[in-house]
């Protein structure tokens, strides 16, 4: 494969990302809508009533951390990625696309939102990488139990109140030298997981990359 020829020139890819930054320029839109509808009660819901609150939003992550990702795979190269919270797919496909052009690997990511996971299976099929991943539907702290192989890669991005969750779920499959990455550290919810990677008490060198709203990159020592 030559330089100008990876799968994120792919026309394909190219025009569903497009598309779906372009759409996701207007999640302010959307979340305004969400809030008017429940302004008093949005506290009190659960995990799933947010998601499906939440469909029309794709809270993705940007651009240059999508290629971020991208890059950290294809240097990694992982075998098995693990997305927590795939959205409409944006940054599954900067994983599923480092999969395809290492040459091996798949990416095993979740979405709790039917129309979200629906919408994100049929992107995969359309840009062809449909056979790097596995979409797993409903709550992560369930379906991601079930996983047994080692995890190589680790992107948490779902609900910031869950990466902690989830990345104790998936420890003991965490070998040392395994990238964990965290999007969004500007925002309050996820302070408990930062606290628990910056402590090298707790197994990981952690640092910061100012990309966007920032992301935290941690080592399994």
């Amino acid at each position: 494969m030559t330089a100008d020829t990876h799968t994120l020139a792919e026309p394909r890819l190219r025009s569903a990302l497009t598309r779906m930054f372009e759409a996701a320029a207007r999640d302010d839109e959307a979340a305004a809508r969400v809030r008017s509808l429940r302004p008093d009660d949005r506290g009190a819901l659960t995990a799933q009533e947010l998601a499906d609150a939440n469909r029309e939003i794709y809270m993705p992550i940007s651009a240059d951390g999508g290629r971020l990702l991208y890059n950290l795979v294809r240097a990694t190269r992982p075998n098995t990625v693990v997305e927590f919270g795939t959205s409409y797919g944006i940054s599954t496909l900067h994983l599923a696309a480092a999969v395809r052009d290492n040459g091996s690997g798949h990416v095993i990511t979740t979405e709790m939102n039917a129309a979200k996971a629906a919408a994100a299976r049929d992107t995969f099929t359309a840009t062809g990488l449909d056979d790097v991943v596995t979409l797993l539907e409903g709550d992560a702290l369930q379906t991601l139990a079930a996983l047994r192989q080692p995890v190589d890669f680790l992107f948490l991005d779902g609900w910031k109140d869950l990466c902690l969750p989830v990345l104790r779920l998936l420890e003991p499959h965490i070998a040392p030298g395994t990238l964990v990455v965290a999007d969004d550290v500007d925002l309050t919810a996820l302070v408990p997981y930062l606290d628990h990677v910056r402590d090298t008490g707790n197994g990981y060198q952690s640092v910061t990359f100012p990309v966007e709203d920032g992301l935290e990159i941690s080592c399994r020592l």
